[in-house]
């Protein structure tokens, strides 16, 4: 929006100005007088004719009385002839100013025809006199409001941007709830208040106000009356016809003036200045009105003029429009906080002998989705699958991709097959979702029993494990190629992994960035893990929690060129005087055999207030097992916070739990595991299957 026109004749990029102010389209429109200090502004009425010998000025015409425009033009019959030099008006005053203006020394009155603006006394912000100041303020608080992302930052923007500036008050209306993109509002039309900002009165008492000051937001003396925080705007209301109409009016228009009761609630109407010193500035988004913005002047200061409407337009629409973008941003946002977050473990499980933590940090506020993954999946035997991935990229695609490659994980997780044969799946989906669809990958399978840890790599950094001691060993794993290149064979490690240990899995993100390469980083890690384990001494390994924090403390500014996903977990295991193993024979007495393993365990453990039920559950499960089995049965109690029973053979189908009819003579073992035990279960494994239950111990 512009408040000026070219002046033809003039240069645009002329620096003096190209833009001059003219109130009519007539070419012979005469320019604004420069006046030299001293100089005597001349009667109203009367011409004060200079000698351009003697004093090298111009004839000047006679200038507009103070009430006129700014600007005055000649009259007709003053136009210059063609070729000849222009005169120029001089104004004759400056217009009278509420606060004393008019008795200042007579350098004050050529100081103001000198930069366009009067003399201002301590507590009166600057007044625009000119319409090149309104461009220049209107350029500024675009600026301002457009830096804002979110909607309190624009919504901040605008208040501090026009107070005090263009207005002594401001109060900003926006539509409750906000409408997003193009959905349609159901509901009527509320608008809430959101924000007011006003001049302080102290610093007014205080001696003066600053402009280059920013105030703090507070309400404006009288505002304290105004009530309504919301505000039904109902159809056909006064206010409702002034949101409609969109462009910005004076409250002392009938129209406005009979909506002010509507939005500032019973009485509001009178703690508005009179006359035109508020402005009621509809706000409209790309598609409705959002909200209203109603400026205030004291009335002290001088009332608004025409061009300020103009001036409140612009600052209505651009602070709309980046409300609008601030919602829709807000909802992008929000929903890819939404997808990041389901595709994520909410919480990590907590399997027996093994203690997680885990981060994750998003590339950028402004990208919150991202290919990187973590998971830890329970299996069978008291063992835990440990995952770790990074799809390449950090957009919305990553994350989808990354989200089916995570589900194929724990699907094959619950198949109990090899981490090898895990990534060749993995491998082969990947290609199904398409050419260019690559990914890293770390699967690992700890056991707390036998202490042991077998890993597969798939073009993913190798772990760092922390002894005891403090000592940090980056594991040796093979390298193999990424998921997604096709025809390539995974290979599987097995390492011991002991108690008191922590097993650290993270993305390259963490290790790689433009200032470091990846195994400058892997070393910065594994130094960042010794330093941090020295500090709780060799005997007590560092909190898990603490760990993952000191780990993230090594980025630097700028580290940051990609996601982290980071999994820890400390291996406490199961010792091996808290588990009791055996085989048994697939035959009738098998039942009875596993009775008496089972009361002799409890037996030596100080737990024979569990003999009854778990012999009677054991008998259960075992008999099921026996009776389709060909090989030998396992039975395996393992003693943690809790007593858990295995039992498992070589038969695929797993049990499923049914109410048996009173004729039948069978199918009431898995309804009294269920009704007895803590929880139970039962997990397909490549050789057959397990049937477990755990019970409290009392």
């Amino acid at each position: 929006m512009s408040f000026e026109r070219p002046q033809p004749g003039a240069d645009p990029a002329d620096p003096r100005g190209a833009l001059l102010h003219t109130q009519t389209p007539s070419p012979t429109a005469a320019l604004p007088a420069q006046a030299r200090t001293g100089e005597t502004p001349s009667t109203p009425g009367t011409a004060t004719p200079c000698s351009k010998g003697s004093q090298g000025k111009d004839p000047v015409s006679p200038p507009s009385d103070t009430t006129g425009p700014e600007h005055s033009q000649p009259a007709a019959s003053e136009a210059v002839e063609p070729g000849t030099h222009r005169p120029r008006p001089v104004p004759e005053t400056i217009p009278d100013q509420p606060d004393g203006a008019q008795d200042r020394p007579q350098g004050a009155g050529a100081q103001e025809r000198r930069t366009g603006h009067g003399v201002t006394t301590p507590g009166q912000p600057t007044p625009m006199r000119r319409d090149g100041d309104r461009l220049r303020f209107v350029g500024a608080a675009t600026r301002r409001i457009a830096r804002g992302i979110d909607l309190d930052e624009i919504v901040m923007g605008l208040c501090r941007a026009t107070v005090p500036t263009f207005s002594d008050a401001i109060l900003v209306y926006l539509r409750d709830p906000l409408p997003v993109g193009d959905e349609r509002p159901t509901g009527p039309l509320v608008l809430r208040l959101r924000r007011t900002d006003r001049i302080p009165a102290e610093r007014d008492t205080e001696g003066g106000f600053s402009p280059a000051l920013q105030p703090e937001p507070a309400e404006m003396t009288g505002l304290d009356a105004v009530g309504a925080e919301l505000c039904e705007v109902r159809p056909g209301s006064a206010l409702a016809e002034v949101l409609r109409g969109v462009r910005p009016v004076f409250t002392d228009a009938p129209a406005a003036r009979a909506a002010l009761p509507e939005l500032l609630g019973e009485g509001g109407e009178f703690v508005v200045p009179g006359g035109q010193r508020a402005i009621l500035a509809p706000l409209r988004g790309r598609r409705r009105v959002i909200g209203a913005a109603l400026f205030l002047r004291r009335p002290e200061r001088m009332a608004f003029e025409a061009d300020d409407l103009l001036v409140a337009a612009q600052l209505a629409t651009h602070s709309a429009l980046g409300i609008d973008k601030a919602v829709l941003y807000g909802r992008e946002a929000y929903i890819a906080d939404e997808l990041q977050r389901t595709m994520l473990p909410e919480t990590l499980p907590r399997p027996t002998g093994v203690r997680l933590a885990s981060r994750y940090l998003p590339a950028a506020e402004t990208a919150r989705v991202g290919g990187d993954w973590y998971d830890a999946i329970p299996l069978p035997g008291s063992r835990v699958a440990l995952v770790v991935g990074d799809v390449m990229g950090h957009s919305m695609t990553s994350a989808a991709i990354m989200g089916q490659l995570r589900t194929t994980a724990q699907t094959l997780a619950g198949l109990d097959l090899p981490p090898q044969e895990v990534l060749h799946h993995l491998d082969e989906q990947a290609q199904r979702l398409g050419t260019d669809r690559m990914a890293t990958c770390l699967y690992a399978v700890y056991d707390p029993v036998s202490h042991r840890i077998t890993i597969a790599n798939a073009g993913h950094p190798p772990p760092v494990l922390l002894h005891l001691g403090g000592r940090a060993e980056v594991l040796r794993v093979p390298p193999g190629a990424p998921i997604g290149v096709g025809g390539v064979d995974f290979e599987a490690v097995e390492l011991d992994a002991p108690a008191g240990a922590t097993l650290l899995l993270y993305t390259d993100g963490l290790v790689e960035s433009r200032l470091r390469d990846v195994w400058t980083g892997i070393e910065q890690l594994r130094e960042k893990l010794a330093a941090t384990a020295q500090l709780t001494g060799p005997d007590h390994p560092p909190p898990l929690e603490a760990l993952c924090d000191e780990v993230l403390d090594m980025l630097g500014p700028g580290d940051r060129d990609d996601d982290i996903a980071l999994l820890a977990a400390r291996f406490d295991g199961i010792a091996p005087s808290d588990v009791a193993y055996w085989f048994l024979e697939p035959e009738d007495a098998a039942p009875g055999r596993a009775r008496r393993l089972a009361r002799r365990a409890l037996s030596r453990w100080g737990m024979e207030d569990l003999s009854d039920s778990v012999e009677l559950l054991v008998s259960e499960v075992v008999t099921n097992a026996v009776r389709y089995a060909s090989r030998p049965v396992t039975l395996r109690l393992l003693r943690t916070d809790v007593l858990r029973c295995e039992v498992g053979d070589d038969v695929p189908q797993l049990p499923r739990l049914r109410q048996a009819r009173a004729t039948d003579e069978g199918g009431r073992g898995l309804y009294l595991v269920n009704r007895l035990a803590r929880r139970w279960g039962a997990t397909r494994l490549s050789t057959g299957k397990v049937v477990w239950f755990e019970l409290n111990q009392n």
